[in-house]
């Protein structure tokens, strides 16, 4: 798909039940990352399928809109920003570390996150809809005060040796670092080190297991392996499924998924950094 035709963008904007936004100001971004978190969900089914992942725009978008499938952050971070970017908005792609178990960094280009310029003088935003369970809205970049958000209370603080608003960024929620950006301009060839990595390497967590979740307008969705997890007003139930054809269907009914086979955990391969 090319992702600057008419055509593809609003078949973008069909895929996450948005019309085209009148400017690209702070309320149609806000608009289009709750659409993009509700409709498009993250999963690691791919590496899972055997198919490649190509970090290239047509091909993420012949994945996301034209296959209606979901991806995780590189994948959706990476569509998302060539549709932004089709309507009018300033994107820059910015490379994160995620903060795993103990509070330790993982690998650079861990996380694909973007900064967001809009033409009504707010901002710049943080936009990221490849983060799994994350905020549900845009956050100010630049602002080092508390940020409210129905997934819990958000800062972004400079890191300890950041000097004249100079340095890396810690995204907290509720206390907590998330991950850390580094706010140099980066490109989508960027990450394939990192897309490789987490697609091979037995100590990534997307090599380990199955993962397929949504945010609902009550909660969230999540398949996990066989087991259809649903979060309502913040309560957590688990659903098991026992045979192949409920997985199947819970693919297709929960996420749009129409899968023509059900994805079994492989063991990681040795490929080249090339997706």
């Amino acid at each position: 798909m090319d992702p600057q035709s008419p055509q593809t963008v609003d078949a973008y904007l069909d895929r996450i039940g948005a019309v085209r936004p009148a400017r690209p100001d702070a309320a149609a971004l806000r608009d289009l990352q709750v659409r993009h978190l509700t409709a498009v969900p993250f999963e690691n089914l791919s590496i899972h399928l055997g198919e490649d992942i190509v970090l290239e725009e047509k091909a993420l978008l012949d994945k996301v809109v034209g296959a209606r499938r979901g991806g995780f952050c590189y994948e959706l971070g990476g569509a998302f920003a060539a549709l932004l970017r089709a309507l009018g908005f300033g994107v820059t792609l910015l490379q994160g570390r995620v903060y795993g178990d103990g509070g330790q960094l993982g690998i650079p280009y861990d996380h694909l996150a973007l900064r967001v310029e809009t033409d009504d003088g707010t901002g710049p935003w943080l936009a990221d809809v490849g983060f799994g369970d994350h905020a549900h809205f845009p956050l100010v970049l630049d602002d080092r005060t508390d940020q409210e958000d129905p997934r819990g209370t958000y800062r972004i603080r400079e890191t300890p040796d950041a000097t004249d608003g100079a340095g890396d960024l810690d995204v907290l929620r509720d206390g907590v670092p998330q991950y850390r950006l580094d706010l140099r301009p980066r490109a989508l060839a960027d990450f394939r080190a990192g897309a490789w990595y987490h697609r091979t390497s037995p100590d990534s967590n997307f090599t380990k297991s199955l993962v397929c979740s949504r945010l609902t307008g009550v909660g969230r969705v999540t398949l996990s392996g066989r087991t259809l997890i649903t979060t309502v007003g913040g309560e957590r139930h688990e659903v098991p499924l026992a045979t192949d054809a409920e997985v199947l269907a819970a693919y297709r009914e929960h996420f749009g998924l129409r899968l023509d086979r059900l994805p079994t955990v492989r063991t990681a391969g040795i490929q080249g950094p090339n997706g």
